[in-house]
């Protein structure tokens, strides 16, 4: 509804008895909006591909971890690892490499976890750094179709002889908003989204840390 106020009110009264869809607004961007849609519909892939991930990785490892501990102090090592592979978690991976390490050097051992660690968190920013992209490619594509946009309206300009009418400019001008405004929604969106998924990994991380630190004193534990 914005986005149609304003282009009411740029091309004036003439059109403002006209009911725009949102299509027939896309078309009016010219070809600049197509890589801005498809920018938009990547970074809404990779929003929700991230977030269920990580919604599933960033569960509460207490439980699990308390079980752990039960299977280590019976020496039930077997045990502790069966219930670590029946665990789909970046900390029960962790845990798993930890328990296959036992016997080996406490140094070994944690360095074994971290390298798991390591690993899973790439896993968890994957395709984070194409979301950040996404958050400042749009709005220039969308800046770029704006020059298009009036490089158009200023040939319409030369090419007219005597007074320009409004009707004739408006398909720059078209093309000159709309894809600055789809651009910057899509960059916002993209950015914001960026950041919260950024923060959720975050925590999952703290939680691993926070579990591997476990389970190193649980090994130092005497028995």
């Amino acid at each position: 509804m914005v986005l149609l106020q304003i282009m009411t009110d740029v091309t004036g009264p003439e059109s403002s008895n006209q009911s725009l869809s949102v299509i027939d607004l896309t078309l009016k961007g010219g070809f600049m909006m197509v890589p801005i849609v498809l920018l938009s519909f990547v970074a809404i892939y990779i929003f929700f591909e991230r977030f269920l991930t990580i919604r599933k990785a960033n569960q509460d490892p207490n439980a699990f971890m308390h079980r752990i501990k039960e299977q280590v102090l019976k020496g039930d090592i077997n045990g502790a690892k069966l219930l670590c592979t029946q665990t789909d978690s970046p900390i029960a991976r962790m845990i798993e490499k930890g328990l296959s390490r036992i016997g080996s050097p406490l140094k070994n051992i944690e360095a074994s976890i971290e390298n798991v660690g390591k690993i899973e968190i790439f896993k968890l920013e994957k395709n984070l750094s194409t979301l950040a992209t996404i958050s400042g490619a749009a709005p220039m594509m969308g800046f770029l179709g704006t020059v298009i946009g009036m490089v158009k309206a200023f040939i319409s300009i030369s090419q007219q002889e005597g007074s320009v009418s409004p009707k004739l400019l408006s398909d720059g001008i078209y093309t000159a908003m709309i894809t600055t405004v789809a651009g910057l929604i899509v960059g916002i969106i993209a950015y914001l989204a960026y950041n919260y998924l950024v923060s959720r990994v975050q925590k999952v991380i703290h939680k691993m840390e926070y579990t591997s630190i476990d389970f190193v004193d649980l090994l130092q534990e005497p028995r």
